[in-house]
């Protein structure tokens, strides 16, 4: 592969974050800078500048920009989206609503259902059916389209989504629709469900396709005027965005599907953290990137983070399960927590401390940024208990002011409780560390594994600075940190190969299919693979795929995913695969049932062309320079109170080195904390390894 120098930008809620890989020099460089929310190219194009400058780069240079963005889930959120208008079969209108007729909450009294996005008054139905084989049993009524597209614009639509039933099986009639929007209405940016999720279930393949026509025009504005931005500045490579599942794709395509970026950012932090699993020689890891909005968990098995093929946008109750819109999207399976450095700290009616999950943001941000915050959050308690340095934040460009810290703590926090406002800052910290474990463990519980069989990878802003009490909390015995934690999700773009994952939904019993049409969607999804990754820039002699089928037992609600053997399928393959689904049921849930027909619902194909091959070699953040002890400052440990413990840089300590807690590691983006009980090292590739003493841990 032909050496490159690439750029990696992660925009989150707080801030924006940067790399750069010069694959010439085998040399990194990194950066962070506040998110300027009102429009985040702002700080994207800043951060670019900066980061060229440091490098001594030139625009020009360039080969790609890989970007990821929170842009498409806080439009959802806020419900800032597009005037949207949604055409279905007759009889359909209302799917929206009806849903799957279950309560997340049953004993809610009062339960709040997400509201639909695209309102009851904005639907319209138009006379077709197709049936659950594919077979026409009405016409479409292509005229009373027309007149339905008319009348949403006359109710000033900005945007149209057309959810067919039984189009995933035979999408004629929605492609009869998509040819006479092209044709009549061209400049109304229009949604097929068949073409965003062909997959069964009605609601959520309604549901998809109005979000991505709720967000589309959004993004396509947002990604037109960022990429001229770029060209504007002298930028000649290409400008791609990171997937929800993991790969890389186009802006042309983001464009078109904004809704397969929805999970763009935490997506990169899962792919950083299967590059360093490799590095680090982890197969087993449990991902921690605490950032300054919410903490992300995501579990490593065998060095590959696990996928998801549906995901919930907006929840009304934010990590409620069942709550928010179903989106038939693939995404790397992660959790995420209502917990960031700027979760704010506050008391409930029944004056307990609660933490989360609301945030500061960048703006105002916590009370020791100065820009504005009032209310105490995670960073600012962080601050009181000597984790972080008031005059080291962000490499020293951003001065903490721990003074207002303590008296918004003591008004807000401490008084009320009647705590002093050490005990508040250390109550903040640990709510915050036992609200992670618990999400966590009932997170691992859920897929049958054993938390003390991983090592924890601590990344993020805050990430390094919780790891330790939360690793602790989960009798975890090693943590894992990167050089560079504070800006590793933003590494994920750059070491994230190009791939996409693709579906149709067929439902047949094994001993039933029919094995021309099985191939044929299998050639047809094998053709857009490949053009959409040669579109993205990778070689088409190094592709390679991978197909798997959703299969369970006849009349089971519920699936599992099973690979699929490789070369064209015939009867002779469903054998193997009525074996290899058994095998994975037994896997599961140890135990089968023979005697009960399978059935297939939904083929998959996943694409992907080689990992680039990053070098780690962090020449650029000036390692070996300065002091390898920058002095000490008194830090506070659980059970042991404040502790004059050292405080070391970062960029001096080289492969080798050797340390005891109590520690504090400074680093531009990020701090690691160390206890008492903590041996500290750095193994060859600078990351910094945490070993605590396993009498200490519970075992």
């Amino acid at each position: 592969m032909d050496k490159r120098i690439r750029i990696g930008v992660d925009v989150g809620g707080t801030f924006t974050d940067f790399v750069l890989v010069d694959e010439h020099r085998d040399v990194i460089y990194t950066g962070k800078r506040l998110t300027t929310p009102q429009d985040p190219s702002l700080a994207i194009t800043a951060g670019i500048e900066r980061l060229l400058h440091e490098s001594g780069t030139s625009i020009e240079q360039l080969h790609s920009i890989v970007h990821g963005t929170t842009l498409v889930a806080n439009t959802v959120i806020e419900r800032k989206g597009a005037k949207v208008g949604l055409i279905t079969t007759a009889g359909f209108r209302d799917v929206l609503e009806m849903g799957k007729e279950i309560r997340y909450d049953l004993y809610d009294l009062f339960l709040q259902r997400p509201e639909a996005l695209a309102p009851r008054y904005l639907r319209r139905e138009v006379s077709e059916r197709v049936d659950a084989s594919g077979n026409v049993l009405s016409a479409f009524d292509a005229e009373g389209f027309r007149h339905a597209v008319r009348s949403l614009l006359d109710e000033g639509i900005e945007a149209i989504a057309v959810a067919f039933i039984h189009a995933y099986r035979n999408p004629a009639h929605e492609r009869a629709a998509k040819a006479i929007l092209a044709a009549e209405f061209p400049e109304l940016p229009a949604t097929l469900s068949s073409d965003v999720a062909p997959e069964i279930r009605e609601f959520e393949r309604t549901s998809t396709a109005v979000c991505n026509a709720y967000v589309q025009p959004l993004m396509s504005r947002y990604l037109a005027r960022l990429q001229a931005e770029l060209e504007r500045m002298g930028l000649k490579g290409s400008l791609y965005l990171m997937l929800s599942g993991g790969g890389i794709t186009t802006v042309r395509a983001a464009r078109e599907y904004p809704v397969r970026i929805i999970e763009s950012g935490p997506a990169a932090g899962a792919i950083a953290a299967s590059f360093y699993s490799g590095l680090a020689n982890a197969a087993h890891l449990v991902a921690f990137d605490m950032g300054g909005t919410t903490a992300k968990m995501c579990l490593i098995e065998n060095g590959r983070p696990e996928h998801a093929h549906e995901f919930e946008a907006g929840r009304v109750r934010r990590f409620r399960k069942g709550s928010g819109i179903p989106l038939k999207v693939p995404v790397i399976d992660l959790i995420e927590i209502g917990a960031g450095g700027g979760s704010l700290a506050w008391i409930d009616r029944m004056g307990l401390l609660k933490v989360g999950p609301e945030s500061a943001g960048s703006e105002p941000g916590p009370v020791c940024y100065g820009r504005g915050g009032t209310q105490p959050t995670v960073t600012d308690a962080d601050l009181l208990l000597g984790y972080l340095s008031p005059e080291f934040f962000l490499g020293g460009e951003m001065r903490l002011d721990p003074a207002a810290v303590e008296r918004a703590v003591e008004e807000k926090l401490a008084r009320p409780l009647g705590l002093s406002v050490v005990e508040a800052a250390a109550g903040i910290h640990s709510i915050v560390n036992e609200n992670m474990a618990a999400a966590t463990r009932m997170y691992i519980a859920e897929k049958g594994r054993d938390p003390r069989r991983y090592h924890m990878l601590a990344f993020g802003g805050a990430g390094p600075v919780h790891a330790y009490g939360l690793a602790k909390l989960l009798k975890l015995e090693r943590i894992i940190c990167p050089l560079g934690a504070g800006v590793m999700s933003a590494l994920g773009f750059l070491v994230a190969a190009p791939a996409i994952d693709l579906v149709r939904s067929y439902v047949t019993r094994l001993d039933d299919i029919d094995w021309n049409h099985l191939n044929d969607l299998y050639a047809e999804m094998t053709q857009e693979a490949r053009r959409l990754l040669l579109e993205a820039g990778a070689d088409e002699a190094s592709i390679s795929m991978r197909r798997h089928a959703d299969m369970r037992y006849v009349g089971q609600g519920f699936e599992v995913d099973v690979p699929l053997a490789e070369g064209t399928l015939s009867a002779a393959s469903a054998q193997r695969m009525r074996d290899d689904f058994l095998a994975t049921y037994r896997q599961l849930f140890d135990r089968e049932i023979r005697e009960v027909p399978t059935e297939a619902l939904t083929w998959r194909l996943s694409a992907t062309a080689p990992v680039p091959n990053v070098v780690l070699n962090f020449a650029g953040q000036r390692i070996d320079s300065g002091h390898r002890r920058k002095g000490t400052r008194k830090v506070y440990f659980a059970g042991q109170g404040f502790v004059e413990s050292p405080v070391y840089n970062r960029y001096a300590l080289l492969p080798g080195t050797s340390l005891h807690g109590p520690a504090i590691v400074e680093e531009r983006e990020s701090t690691v904390v160390a206890g008492p009980d903590a041996r500290i090292s750095i193994d060859s590739h600078l990351n910094l390894i945490i070993d605590i003493e396993p009498s200490t841990t519970g075992h």
